[in-house]
């Protein structure tokens, strides 16, 4: 059995590995070795994830997909969340959440074929109402950040987020130097977003020039 672990954070400002001590005590716990981990700072609301759909590709029949939380690996509207599912699905792949501890029968290497279906059914309807939970969270969320900006906006106080200028121009001189996004968010830890945006900025500034 291969355990790959997945790591998300939403923002360049939050720490994306900041669960991989507890995967890894997890999965020591139970007599297993994490065999690869996927690292990526990106939305669970959107599917363009290049880090899971790595991960996907990488897995094999019957390996977990181990995540701290439902959430990090899907904030999704309904229709993206059955997308995903049914690339889960196509592998045979066990999804395993630190927050679902009934899915935990899933990293067992004990477990009979009986009981790994069962769980499997419990697991696909739990997972299905936590995923719809995370997406109601994050609607939520938006909206209430929607109406503090334009409240703020109202009266005069909204700004936006300052700009890194100092990462960005790094960033600048990596892409001036042809190196590729990937590297460019590896050595960074920005968001593909972040790395697109300057890259646009970049082309636009070159053809006013």
């Amino acid at each position: 059995m291969f355990v790959r672990a997945y790591l998300r954070a939403s923002t360049d400002d939050q720490d994306a590995t900041r669960a991989r001590t507890d995967l890894e005590r997890f999965a020591s716990e139970r007599g297993l070795t994490i065999a690869a981990t996927y690292v990526e700072t990106a939305s669970g609301a959107s599917l363009a994830r290049p880090a899971l759909f790595r991960l996907l590709g990488d897995a094999q029949a019957g390996d977990v997909l181990l995540v701290e939380q439902v959430d990090r690996l899907s904030r999704l509207a309904a229709e993206d969340w059955e997308r995903l599912k049914v690339e889960m699905a196509a592998r045979h792949i066990r999804v395993v959440a630190l927050d679902l501890p009934t899915s935990w029968t899933m990293a067992s290497t004990e477990a009979d074929p009986f009981t790994v279906r069962m769980f499997d059914a419990i697991n696909a309807m739990l997972l299905d109402m936590l995923a719809a939970v995370a997406r109601k969270d994050y609607d939520d969320r938006r909206r209430r950040q929607a109406q503090g900006q334009a409240k703020a906006k109202a009266a005069g106080l909204y700004r936006g987020r300052a700009e890194d200028v100092k990462r960005n121009a790094g960033i600048t001189a990596m892409l001036r130097s042809g190196a590729s996004w990937t590297s460019i968010q590896d050595l960074t830890g920005c968001s593909r977003a972040t790395v697109s945006k300057l890259a646009k900025r970049l082309r636009e500034a070159q053809m006013a020039g």
